[in-house]
């Protein structure tokens, strides 16, 4: 993944939001908090750009996935989903699941907004 260009990207599009890597030697998940869920706890929107996720549930919260650019491939409870640009996917809560992508946008819509607690591996 080209760090440097995502993250130019991102900033360029969601000035002033948080940022964050899910491993900052080598990051497979670059995340914007474009609505974080501290400001509004009935939901929450980010935007992820991925090569990979872990294999992870949420206890609380339903997902929504939605592809703005690229290819992305999630596999929700052993069923591999392939997902195209503006194709959308929901995830319930206590589903586990994770994605690929090669550098892929997605936009994470949360409801309830997504709290670290609620983040099981």
């Amino acid at each position: 993944m080209n760090i440097q260009k995502v993250v130019g990207e991102l900033k360029k599009l969601y000035p002033g939001k948080n940022i964050i890597f899910n491993d900052p030697d080598n990051p497979t998940e670059i995340i914007c908090e474009v609505e974080p869920g501290n400001l509004t706890p009935d939901r929450s929107v980010i935007i992820a750009v991925l090569e990979g996720s872990v294999s992870h549930i949420h206890g609380e919260s339903k997902e929504t996935y939605e592809v703005l650019k690229g290819i992305l491939e999630i596999n929700i409870e052993g069923k591999t989903h392939v997902l195209q640009e503006r194709q959308k996917i929901e995830i319930k809560s206590g589903e586990l699941h994770n994605a690929k992508g090669r550098e892929t946008w997605v936009k994470v819509t949360s409801t309830p907004a997504w709290i670290p607690e609620n983040h099981k591996l």
